[in-house]
Formats: structure tokens, C-alpha cells, sequence
């Protein structure tokens, strides 16, 4: 698949390297590379960085799967997807550190694999007439050192480049929210966000285990978490109340955006149009 650079000058370079107790961090402009993997070693550098932010950082317990190796975060959909990635590139190097991915699995790939994984959580029963359209963006993460806005963009203008090669203009997905104070800040985070940006009842799908609200607090000010922040300025909405994902202790909440629906200041990051 093609490749997309992004020539992103990064002030602070990451990782640092430890002098005693305290960090020395180098100044060097880097340049943010995102690629899709095509070879088996690309594969587990994904899986690596998915580990080490979704267990290592979030403490998610995540289930062994057969033949993968330790300290590799990889479930059965992995086979079926399009995994994308993002490499910081020092000066006069060829490659460099997977810093950023996501996970692509598109409507010809998911009745390959029995289904999208989001049905694992819901019942996407009412997003039939969308679904030969849709692509399911899925496992992202960004290494704690990276998180910036020239990573995201980095991804998001090669989703957004995969979604027109292929014919697709839905993407959904499941944003996560921590659940280590029982759901109370994620129920809150509901009852604010579902206010303004849920989506019409034709589009709401049903949690196959949802989280509890009845028994949790909902008058929380909670502060939006990034992603979630992300996808809404570009016109996603709710698709209903979050599920429960035991495994990654978080609630999931399901959310959905158009190409079309993009807003106008962000359509040249995801589709390369002009402001003109």
C-alpha cells in the first residue's frame, strides 16, 4: 500500500535516553512516516506498541492468543485487518520506531471474519444500509511520548486516504473510556456528550453488556478524552450508551462519522483538499 510522509519537526525527540536519575532529551527534527504493514515484522512492531500502551499504561488483561509471542497485544480479527503505523525517523535514517497505529478491518474483510469486532460488543442491527460502506477503525494507540498533534494527523490523513481507495465514507469504531473509579466519570461522560451529539434512533445500536448507569453517579464534570474530542470536532456522533469491556477495564462507547459529514477545516487533514 502506498506510503505517506509527514516531514513533522519534533521539538522534544523521543525516547529519551536516562542520565542517573533524571532524562537528557535530544532536539531533533524528526519526520513522522505512516505506512501500512505488509510483512509479519510489521505486524508484531504493531502488536508490540499496542502492549505496551494498552497493558504497560492502561493495565488491560489482555487474553494470550496462540502463536503469538509475550508482550504482544493480538486478538483474531488481527489476520483480517489493514494495520496501519507511523514511524519516527531520525535524520539519515531509513526507519524507525512504530510511535502510532490503528487498525483497519473493511466490509469485505469483516465477512471474512464473521463480523466486525464492534459486534463482539454490539448489535449493529440498525446500521445495516451502512454497512457495505463502512470501515471499522479499531486498537489505536500512540506511545505516551508521541502524543501530538503531528501523530494524529499522520494517521488520520492515511485513513483517510485507505477510506477513498477503497470506496468507503462511514467510519465507526469504539472510543474507550477509563472505567478505575467503577464508571462514574464514564456514566458522566455519557449523560454530557449524549446531550448534543447523539445520533438519530435509525443509527443507535444496543450494548450486548452495557454499562450500569442506573447505579452510577452521571453528575460528574468530566474532562473529554482526546480521541472522543478528536472524532466529535469532526462531525462523529453516539451511537448509544457505552458497553463494559472487562478485559481492557473500560467502557466503550460507540461512535460513528461520515466523510461527507467532515467539517470543512478538516477535510484537507483526512482527504488532502484545498481550503480553497
Amino acid at each position: 500500500m502506498q506510503t505517506a510522509s509527514f516531514d513533522a519537526a519534533v521539538a522534544t525527540a523521543r525516547p529519551p535516553s536516562r542520565l542517573g536519575d533524571r532524562f537528557a532529551i535530544r532536539r531533533i527534527p524528526y519526520r513522522l512516516q505512516a505506512s501500512w504493514a505488509d510483512s509479519a515484522e510489521d505486524l508484531r512492531r504493531v502488536q508490540r506498541l499496542r502492549f505496551q500502551v494498552f497493558a504497560g499504561e492502561m493495565g488491560a488483561r489482555l487474553r494470550p492468543v496462540a502463536g503469538t509471542p509475550p508482550g504482544h497485544d493480538a486478538d483474531r480479527f488481527d489476520a483480517f485487518c489493514a494495520h496501519l503505523m507511523v514511524r519516527a525517523i531520525a535524520p539519515g535514517e531509513e526507519s524507525g520506531e512504530v510511535v502510532g497505529t490503528y487498525r483497519v478491518l473493511t466490509p469485505e474483510a469483516a465477512r471474512r471474519a464473521g463480523g466486525f469486532y464492534s459486534e463482539t460488543e454490539f448489535d449493529l442491527a440498525r446500521l445495516a444500509p451502512l454497512r457495505s460502506r463502512m470501515a471499522e477503525l479499531g486498537r489505536s494507540c500512540i506511545h505516551p511520548d508521541w502524543r501530538s498533534g503531528g501523530t494524529i494527523l499522520a494517521l488520520w490523513s492515511a485513513l483517510g486516504e485507505f477510506m477513498v481507495l477503497h470506496g468507503l465514507d462511514v467510519a465507526f469504531g469504539c472510543a474507550s473510556i477509563d472505567m478505575s473509579d467503577g464508571g462514574h466519570a464514564a456514566a458522566s461522560l455519557w449523560r454530557q456528550l449524549s446531550s448534543v451529539h447523539l445520533a438519530p434512533p435509525e443509527r443507535r445500536v444496543r450494548p450486548l453488556h452495557p454499562l450500569a448507569l442506573t447505579e452510577l453517579r452521571d453528575d460528574i464534570e468530566v474532562e473529554t478524552p482526546p480521541l472522543i474530542r478528536g472524532y466529535l470536532r469532526c462531525g462523529a456522533e453516539l451511537l448509544g450508551p457505552p458497553a463494559r469491556d472487562p478485559d481492557f477495564g473500560s467502557a466503550d462507547l460507540p461512535m460513528l462519522m461520515t466523510l461527507a459529514g467532515l467539517p470543512r477545516r478538516h477535510r484537507r487533514h483526512f482527504l488532502g483538499e484545498s481550503d480553497d
